[in-house]
């Protein structure tokens, strides 16, 4: 078995060809479940951004990590917002108007700006969170105009099926959404699309932010 830090080193290799349009991709390693020394070794390797998914895995490491650009990727309860103010360097999951105002109006009263991805439902699965496709555009105008965040693109996850003519037509679906944005915003740089199983597809069609947890540190041992 590969270590972390060759799984790391393999990985920034491979990505830094870019994605279809040769643009930078951006790896986050996915750390749910994974202990502070693992994520020490891969920052230590050359991973330079993480992201939990669990706000109570995100305080409790939070000291025992050194370096690297903290994200929150999973579903945030609006209740939990306060325990990621002024710790989080990019909010993945703004999934609903309520969670972004709650974000807003936290970093008002901290006086910073907090950059966040408008998240998508771009499967219009029942079982995840985020905008119907279709409300996304407005939703990311919305979210634009408040204080005290800025969105800085869009990050979706694709449904688990093995007819990637379909998957594919998913990741264009949200990179013309992305490009839409861009094309008025400078400040959009980020489609956060793709985990270990899927990412080198959503490469292809235009992501440029992927979501690592499995190719890294090998599957997660639920059983702990």
């Amino acid at each position: 078995m590969d270590t972390i830090e060759e799984n790391v080193k393999r990985l920034l290799d491979e990505l830094s060809a870019g994605n279809c349009f040769g643009e930078k991709v951006t790896l986050v390693a996915a750390t749910k479940m994974q202990d502070p020394e693992k994520i020490n070794r891969a920052l230590q390797a050359g991973l330079e951004d993480i992201g939990e998914n669990w706000v109570q895995e995100f305080k409790e490491k939070y000291d025992l990590i050194k370096g690297g650009n903290r994200h929150f990727i999973g579903h945030l309860q609006t209740n939990k917002v306060k325990y990621l103010i002024g710790k989080t360097y990019l909010y993945h999951s703004v999934d609903r108007m309520e969670l972004a105002k709650e974000i807003s109006a936290r970093s008002v009263k901290n006086n910073l700006v907090s950059d966040v991805l408008i998240q998508v439902n771009i499967g219009c699965e029942e079982s995840k969170g985020g905008f119907p496709l279709e409300d996304a555009y407005e939703a990311y105008l919305t979210v634009k105009e408040m204080a005290g965040i800025r969105p800085l693109g869009f990050m979706a996850m694709l449904p688990i099926s093995q007819d990637e003519d379909y998957l594919s037509s998913l990741v264009d679906k949200m990179r013309a959404l992305y490009d839409r944005a861009k094309a008025e915003n400078e400040e959009i740089k980020y489609l956060s699309m793709g985990m270990s199983g899927d990412y080198k597809l959503c490469l292809a069609h235009g992501a440029n932010m992927v979501r690592i947890g499995t190719t890294i540190f090998g599957r997660r041992n639920y059983n702990n």
